[in-house]
């Protein structure tokens, strides 16, 4: 049987949902017999270069488009293409249909509302010629991965083929429980600079807070200059690796995911709440998205509309260490069931087992 799969990724390694959504699944599906062959399209000096605000290079981006198309070129190989969300970001879905047409099965997966950069664009442009892109994408699919209800719920209405809900996940051997260290009480947060403004919403509840209790605000990934944005708050700025992570994590008595409640924010995921719920650390996040399923489904903290809600939860976690440690249990529990790598390994590899002639 032909288990070779060619992966194509939006970013390398150290992009987030790539690493989260596939690459970090490869060594255990291997295992299992399956042979990769990745080609992000993205490189991690793109990256680098994004998030440090240098913005993107044109003829970079024009070169990975170059190779990607080129790579396209040995799809007979493969058993299976795997997606992440589309082949070229804001272009038509010409190659996606091309695949289709002449039997090519691709399998895309999606752990953000990326639809919504088309059809909710300030572009009328984009919004006319690349609205229903996505659901082009999706309908052509063999097979829809989606991280949320949200998503699946987009593809299917969009006519996709098959969809399957896949959460995202962690390698939960990897994120140890806390320890209490007795420190100073840290409130945490872990993300990019491209979402770390949803900590900046929460200024004022952080103040209200620090004239009650001594608390560091521990952010892991955003820039430096948060810091003068959050006046009146004891922060600390941790740069992101995938070698630290988990031990900035451990850190953290609370762990928040503030977020808007906006079209692009319900096809959020989750993840930050996984990795917190995977140390054991309780949370406190934003009722939008998948967020109330996973607090509300695995009982590992509380959900927070309002400023001052957000300020009664961290009150009642912060006077209360049982409550801590009762809820950061239940959330280490949840992710060992159903939100570790090992949890959704059969459905990944069934989603890559489509239906159809054997290559």
């Amino acid at each position: 049987m032909n288990r070779r799969v060619l992966v194509l990724p939006k970013y390398a390694r150290k992009g987030a949902s790539s690493r989260l959504r596939t690459f970090q699944y490869l060594p255990f599906l291997e295992e299992s017999g399956w042979e990769f062959t990745v080609k992000p399209l993205f490189d991690e000096a793109y990256l680098d270069s994004l998030y440090s605000g240098q913005g993107r290079s044109r003829v970079a981006m024009i070169m990975s488009y170059l190779r990607r198309v080129i790579v396209l070129f040995g799809f007979f190989r493969y058993r299976v293409i795997w997606l992440e969300k589309e082949l070229l970001p804001y272009m038509p879905a010409w190659f996606e249909v091309l695949l289709s047409w002449i039997g090519v099965r691709y399998v895309v997966d999606y752990d953000d509302a990326i639809f919504h950069n088309y059809d909710l664009s300030g572009n009328s442009w984009i919004r006319r010629l690349l609205g229903r892109k996505i659901d082009t994408v999706m309908r052509h699919a063999a097979c829809v991965i989606a991280g949320n209800d949200y998503l699946a719920e987009r593809a299917r209405s969009a006519g996709a083929k098959k969809v399957v809900v896949i959460p995202t996940v962690v390698n939960h051997h990897r994120y140890l429980a806390r320890e209490d260290t007795s420190q100073l009480l840290t409130i945490g947060w872990i993300g990019s600079p491209t979402t770390q403004k949803y900590v900046e919403l929460l200024l004022p509840a952080f103040q209200a807070l620090a004239h009650q209790h001594a608390f560091r605000l521990l952010l892991v990934g955003a820039t430096a200059d948060i810091v003068a944005r959050l006046p009146g708050v004891e922060v600390e700025v941790q740069p992101w690796s995938e070698d630290t992570e988990v031990a900035l994590i451990r850190e953290m008595d609370i762990g928040i995911m503030p977020l808007e409640d906006a079209p692009w924010e319900k096809g959020k995921c989750g993840y930050k709440l996984i990795q917190y719920m995977g140390t054991g650390v309780p949370v406190v996040a934003s009722p939008v998205g998948v967020n109330p399923a996973i607090v509300d489904g695995a009982g590992c903290g509380f959900l927070a509309n309002h400023l001052d809600e957000w300020g009664e939860a961290f009150l009642k976690l912060i006077g209360n260490v049982a409550l801590r440690e009762r809820l950061g249990h239940a959330g280490r529990a949840a992710v060992c069931k159903g939100f570790s790598i090992e949890s959704q390994l059969e459905a990944i590899s069934s989603s890559l087992m489509i239906s159809g002639d054997e290559r």
